[in-house]
């Protein structure tokens, strides 16, 4: 299956999604918590993690006819970590549109993602029972955790690959994780093949993270809608540069760590030679080797569901997220 292909599968599936969200929230009686959660949900997203719940669900067999209802839960969560995520980041933009938190204020918006929250909970309670309640409040607690390390790192000059993983888990991989792991229960998969998923989802979240980090310092900026070296210029300790890092000599280590320690403005100037000196120690290669070490073993996981048309899809996405130019 081509890039093509899949994000046109995609497109098709994400409009039925849409129409079950639509539906779904239109419970909503206060006026002001509609206009928020529409914003939030209807902004523009893939709708990956839904669609990774019914793809595995079909892995087994028809899913069952409210599996969509169960995934829907999972967009809902992602939109609630936004939702709070633009609040604490004070973000003015997301997805080029301003963010719900600069047109309404702070407060009616950690609101309206405690309502997502708490409605994605009830739901998933009612389609997929314990089980999924259970995945949905570890992956919560997994994506709560890391935002308090990512905040512990804020203040640390240097992090290490563990650490960096770390947060990625939770702030990334759990919740599609957790996405992959409900549609195959909720298809009474077996104990094996929840395992296979909940590994899949995880390595999908990590593998997805790195190329980001990897698009950061080589990508096109008219594709990615960001500027060159633009986590760098943050300060930002993703992958390749720890990576770099690790296997700098003395005077090399300093430089970089000199540039970390610097203004943003020193950052900016100097990012050629940053660059330059993780080229020299394969700061990029190694990053792209992890990713596609990660992806390899989320789909050899996948061999035992044979030839289900499920997997091919899953498998395409694999190699979207390595292949993706923005």
């Amino acid at each position: 299956m081509t890039n093509t292909e899949l994000l046109a599968l995609f497109k098709k599936k994400s409009v039925a999604i849409d129409a079950v969200m639509t539906e779904d929230l239109a419970i909503i009686q206060s006026p002001l918590l509609a206009k928020i959660i529409h914003h939030a949900i209807f902004q523009g997203g893939k709708r990956i993690r839904p669609l990774l719940t019914l793809l595995a669900a079909s892995l087994v067999g028809p899913p069952p006819a409210d599996t969509p209802r169960l995934a829907i839960s999972f967009e809902y969560l992602h939109a609630a970590s936004l939702l709070h995520d633009d609040v604490i980041d004070h973000a003015i933009l997301r997805r080029g549109a301003e963010t719900a938190n600069t047109i309404w204020g702070m407060e009616p918006v950690i609101l309206a993602g405690d309502y997502l929250h708490a409605h994605a909970m009830a739901l998933a309670s009612e389609v997929g029972g314990s089980t999924a309640m259970a995945l949905i409040g570890r992956a919560t607690g997994a994506m709560v955790e890391s935002e308090f390390l990512q905040m512990h790192n804020a203040h640390e000059i240097l992090i290490s690959e563990e650490n960096y993983f770390q947060v990625l888990r939770g702030k990334t991989a759990a919740l599609i994780a957790a996405a992959c792991e409900a549609g195959i229960a909720h298809n009474q998969g077996s104990a094996e093949q929840r395992l296979a998923l909940r590994t899949y989802g995880t390595n999908l979240g990590l593998a997805f993270q790195i190329v980001d980090d990897l698009l950061d310092y080589l990508g096109d900026p008219a594709k990615t809608g960001k500027a060159v070296g633009n986590d760098f210029q943050e300060g930002k300790m993703t992958l390749p540069l720890i990576k770099a890092l690790k296997r700098a000599d003395a005077k090399d280590r300093e430089m970089l760590t000199s540039l970390l320690q610097a203004t943003p403005q020193e950052r900016s100037r100097q990012l050629a030679l940053a660059h330059t000196i993780m080229e020299k120690y394969q700061g990029f290669s190694l990053a792209r080797a992890q990713a596609e070490s990660l992806l390899g073993e989320a789909l050899a996981g996948l061999a035992i569901f044979g030839e289900a048309p499920a997997k091919e899809s899953l498998t395409g996405l694999a190699h979207y997220v390595l292949s993706r130019d923005k």
